[in-house]
């Protein structure tokens, strides 16, 4: 079945949501606005249970269907928080909060999930219970983690759990999947060069950390060629390098670097980071220098359950004609952590010719709403049709 008509209607008022939060956006953890709006909203649609707080700021509600034969119980999820980026759009929604703004389309994922709440608490055409979950800290925070942490699960009974993100580039309100692993793991490292300051135009009397530092990085991308499997996914980017002195004619005494690590398997994660060690000692030492590692590893690999990621995809299908096959993603989403827990699939839905995600310019194309919605509301009366 194609787009329902209910969310052709509700499109201005679920539209007037998603601006709201685009012009009042919010980092992190620190959602309470967004987070009181959504707990506001799902009141005032009738749900039957709601509660905040979790994962410090996450909302969940609970809208049971008309019978409870099946005794299914699934969960939705959107994320809330924005990213520390001046927005350059130009519109009149813009952002009003210096250094931030929704350059993802959290606003967007968490207005649809919104405008499905309404419908599915209206209509209860399924046999179950549905449970909706708005995240904080999404960007870098972990916030899926911490709703999973404070024992979300258990506590609502889910069994299954669907999300869902824009994807500009990809044709409005059309969809795109894929099984197995999709998003990639995404890891930081730290790397302090500790070499011998002195006068630049003395050389000979320093061990220099900036040449130590250019030698690394060349050597760090033959983790990528030479260690790792060529038929197997890797990136690693030295984002950052700093050094102890801001002057010409100094050689500084040490050099931070800083980067990121992304990976689609556990063992091509452990080789790189094994080996992002090793490098990184070995070249300091072969030239007179000194390193110090720290990894942090971050967002698990995202993966896609086979059985829900085809329920998903034919759901899409019905409700856009057809659902294609998504890329390989290397970029994080940390409702990987709830994929680890439940099984689940997580959807593209597209946002049309924009610009990308994380960028100054981007915005959630409301076009997409009433498609997103219709995909929402689907899983649940689809997964758990009425008797």
């Amino acid at each position: 079945m194609p787009v329902k008509n209910r969310f052709s209607d509700l499109l201005p008022e679920i539209t007037t949501w998603r601006r709201d939060l685009h012009e009042n956006p919010e980092l992190l953890f620190d959602t309470h606005r967004t987070s009181a709006i959504v707990a506001e909203k799902l009141e005032s649609f009738g749900c039957d249970e709601i509660v905040t707080g979790l994962g410090r700021t996450g909302v969940v509600g609970v809208i049971k269907g008309k019978s409870d034969k099946s005794g299914k119980v699934i969960g939705l999820r959107a994320d809330m928080d924005a990213l520390p980026i001046h927005e350059q759009t130009g519109l009149d929604y813009a952002s009003k909060t210096e250094g931030a703004m929704h350059a993802c389309g959290h606003d967007g994922h968490t207005a649809m999930l919104l405008g499905a709440a309404k419908y599915l608490s209206e209509t209860r055409n399924f046999d179950g219970t549905v449970v909706v979950i708005f995240q904080p800290a999404e960007e870098g925070g972990g916030g899926g983690k911490e709703m999973c942490d404070d024992g979300m699960m258990e506590r609502f009974g889910i069994q299954e759990v669907y999300g869902m993100h824009n994807w500009p580039g990809q044709p409005v309100g059309s969809f795109a999947i894929r099984p197995g692993a999709f998003f990639a793991a995404a890891d930081q490292f730290d790397i302090e060069i500790e070499g011998k300051g002195g006068h630049a135009a003395k050389p000979h009397e320093t061990v220099d950390s900036t040449v130590v530092a250019a030698q690394m990085i060349n050597a760090l991308q033959t983790i990528a060629s030479r260690n790792a499997d060529p038929v197997e996914q890797v990136v690693l980017s030295v984002t950052s390098m700093e050094s102890s002195s801001k002057a010409y004619n100094v050689i500084p005494q040490r050099v931070h670097l800083k980067g990121t690590v992304r990976t689609l398997n556990e063992d091509i994660r452990d080789l790189a980071e094994k080996r992002l060690t090793e490098v990184a000692e070995g070249v300091a030492a072969t030239m007179g220098a000194q390193a110090k590692v720290t990894y942090h590893r971050g967002y698990p690999v995202m993966v896609n359950s086979e059985a829900q990621t085809q329920f998903a995809a034919d759901v899409a299908a019905s409700v856009a004609g057809a659902c294609a096959e998504a890329p390989l993603v290397m970029g994080g989403e940390d409702f990987a952590y709830m994929l680890e827990e439940r099984p689940g699939a997580y959807i593209l839905v597209g946002n049309g010719d924009t610009a990308a995600v994380h960028h100054p310019e981007y915005n959630f194309n409301d076009d997409a709403i009433p498609a997103g919605c219709s995909w929402w509301a689907e899983i649940v009366e689809q997964r758990m049709p009425a008797g």
